[in-house]
């Protein structure tokens, strides 16, 4: 298609225009260019001020024929003439953020699960223009939302996470890393973040190798505790290039992740269909014959 095909968006109110035209009609042939005076004034007076040539019906007409092409415009600009553009550059974020949610019972049962759940809220809400993906693991790992731009979504699925939910028993905090190398290696990700939630239990040295493992992928780990951090935190963040966060820190994982954002967009493969809609400028056009109805009459 080239740049000069125009395509309307809302063809529908072209119905109106048929409408128009017969009340148009209907006040030209009512008014007979002197309103409503045929019906006030006397008839034979009327007569005597045409023979006069004090009768001029030509503004009368005038005024109704500028707003029948005005409203006219005005409907032709909801139609939504558009013109489609093809050459116009997709971008997607290449620095996107997977949250690793520890599901397990020993997290999910504890008094302060509402509050690691509003941690992960908190980091949904910095995310910007990264997408944002969610991993739940217990026993073993599953993804339970891929990497998206809804986040208003991914909240909600967030939320929805409950006891039970994984029904792998156990804590394997290795196979979610590892699930989070392969997400991100699948959707291209060359400079996001993996947040792991979780109270520590079953970190060591398989989750230190997957954690290098995503870091030499080009992304950091980071880590909130659902407790007091031990040790082992401090070393999976120090390897993964991130922090540790308390439950008392959303700010900070906030910042995190909004203000230290490795931000990089890369054009898409595909062409972006974009229609630029051309009715603004008919509704300025329509201006023109309105101005008509200000014009000074002669004396």
């Amino acid at each position: 298609m080239n740049g000069f095909e125009v395509t309307l968006l809302r063809p529908f109110w072209l119905a109106a225009l048929p409408l128009l035209a017969l009340v148009g009609w209907w006040l030209a042939r009512r008014q007979g260019g002197l309103g409503d005076w045929q019906r006030a004034a006397d008839p034979a007076l009327l007569r005597a001020m045409a023979a006069l040539g004090r009768i001029d019906g030509s503004g009368s007409r005038t005024q109704l024929m500028a707003v029948l092409v005005a409203l006219a415009l005005l409907l032709l600009a909801l139609t939504g003439p558009a013109v489609e553009r093809r050459d116009t550059l997709s971008f997607r974020n290449l620095d996107g953020v997977l949250f690793v949610l520890d599901a397990s019972p020993s997290v999910t049962e504890d008094p302060r699960w509402p509050q690691m759940q509003t941690m992960g809220r908190f980091g949904l809400a910095a995310l910007g223009t990264r997408p944002g993906g969610l991993i739940v693991y217990a026993g073993d790992a599953y993804v339970a939302s891929d990497l998206t731009l809804d986040h208003l979504q991914l909240g909600q699925t967030f939320s929805l996470v409950m006891p039970g939910l994984v029904p792998d028993p156990g804590s394997r905090p290795e196979r979610a890393l590892a699930l989070a190398a392969e997400v991100m290696a699948d959707a291209e990700v060359i400079a996001g973040d993996v947040i792991l939630l979780t109270d520590g239990a079953g970190l060591g040295p398989e989750s230190l190798r997957a954690v290098a493992r995503i870091t030499e992928q080009g992304a950091r780990v980071s880590l909130v505790s659902l407790n007091a951090p031990d040790p082992a935190f401090e070393t999976h963040a120090s390897l993964g290039g991130g922090w540790v966060f308390t439950l008392d820190q959303t700010d900070a994982l906030s910042n995190w992740l909004g203000e230290e954002a490795r931000t990089r967009l890369e054009a898409q493969d595909y062409p972006l269909l974009y229609w630029r809609d051309m009715g603004r400028y008919l509704l300025a056009l329509a201006l023109i014959p309105l101005l008509l109805l200000f014009r000074r009459q002669t004396a």
